[in-house]
């Protein structure tokens, strides 16, 4: 599982790569129209796609009966994304409870003193 949550944080860390299923969340969507939406070139976009293809997060959605069969349409997978949550929950989690033991060994091992009022001796 942790390879597979490296290959997609590897492929979410390019910045067209989220702006691209920034815009699956809601269309399903041509290479074309997201290389539009890029602004960026046909094979430039393929090259990204190919790496979310592979990292699992996207994948070629059937083509309706009348549609163009040359042109590829793309939509988010739910199950990548489902299991990083799961790991992102993990992380948390752990994290949470490391602090919360660093906040109770601090609070014991030195408390907070009472501030004195007046001048010092």
């Amino acid at each position: 599982m942790v390879n597979h949550i490296e290959s997609m944080f590897a492929a979410l860390s390019d910045p067209t790569r989220c702006q691209v299923v920034g815009l699956l969340r809601s269309n399903r969507l041509s290479a074309g129209d997201l290389a539009r939406k890029c602004g960026m070139s046909g094979p430039a976009m393929s090259r990204h796609l190919r790496v979310l293809r592979r990292s699992g997060l996207v994948e070629v959605a059937p083509a309706p009966v009348d549609s163009d069969a040359r042109v590829r349409v793309y939509r988010l997978r739910p199950e990548p994304f489902s299991s990083l949550k799961e790991w992102i929950d993990h992380m948390q989690a752990f994290w949470s409870g490391q602090l919360a033991a660093f906040k109770d060994y601090a609070e014991h091992k030195h408390p907070l003193q009472k501030k004195r009022r007046g001048p010092r001796k």
